[in-house]
């Protein structure tokens, strides 16, 4: 009897240790797993292609604004459109057409001098102010001309401010051929840091378009910069595309 008991105590001894054994390795086994699954989901490269177009703006927006100060109104408004006709003329010798050249605004501003106890002194400064602005398409010619707006100040014209602004306006017609350019060249920064880590490239996890930036031509590169290139007809339109592969 005894002798059966030990048996069986052998047999469970053996079963439990058994079972002990393949606990063990199948959880080695599923910590394995779980660690390369792990890795896996790492092995990945985040890489970003560039493309560049350099482009001539085909918008070119002057403003000119001046004014005139007085104490009668009449004058003062006489003396405006004189400078008015005088900014309307310089653009007309510039090669620009009537249809052009368009009032953009006119203001009128009353000051009342005072002494230093507040009360009025003498009659209102009146000030008339105005701005034509030239809208073309003829963006060099605006550029030549605006070297020599000089001439404004020798015809009477009160200045007080003086801005062309270039613009690009067919950026959507880039946008499709650029796109595909920085996804290509993304793509192959992944293929050539895939080659020097002896892995390959897998499939496309995510993909990030940057916004389209138009900056001045030979200005510095900078991915999060704005538009920043109407200060010059000559300008660089550029996006950027993240890409995320995953790496076999």
């Amino acid at each position: 009897m005894i002798h059966k008991l030990q048996d069986s105590r052998v047999v469970l001894l053996g079963a439990v240790a058994i079972f002990g054994v393949g606990l063990t390795t199948s959880g080695y086994a599923l910590g394995d797993g779980l660690r390369r699954s792990k890795m896996a989901e790492h092995r990945t490269v985040t890489v970003r292609g560039v493309s560049e177009r350099n482009v001539t703006a085909n918008l070119a927006t002057w403003t000119i604004a001046f004014s005139h100060q007085g104490t009668e109104l009449g004058p003062v408004q006489e003396s405006v459109d004189q400078q008015a006709r005088s900014v309307k003329a310089f653009f007309l010798r510039a090669g620009f057409r009537p249809g052009d050249i368009t009032d953009s605004n006119v203001d009128l501003s009353r000051e009342q001098p005072r002494d230093r106890d507040g009360k009025p002194v003498g009659p209102q400064k009146l000030t008339v102010s105005r701005s034509l602005q030239l809208r073309t398409n003829d963006v060099l010619r605006a550029r030549s001309a605006y070297t020599r707006q000089a001439e404004l100040l020798r015809d009477g014209v009160e200045l007080s401010g003086s801005n062309v602004t270039y613009s690009f306006t067919k950026l959507n017609d880039l946008k499709p051929e650029m796109i595909a350019e920085a996804t290509r060249n993304a793509r192959l920064s992944a293929e050539q840091f895939a080659r020097d880590s002896g892995v390959a490239v897998g499939r496309l996890k995510t993909a990030s378009q940057g916004y389209f930036s138009v900056g001045a031509r030979d200005g510095e590169d900078c991915d999060d910069c704005g538009s920043s290139g109407g200060s010059t007809p000559f300008q660089k339109v550029r996006v950027v595309t993240t890409i995320d592969y995953d790496l076999g």
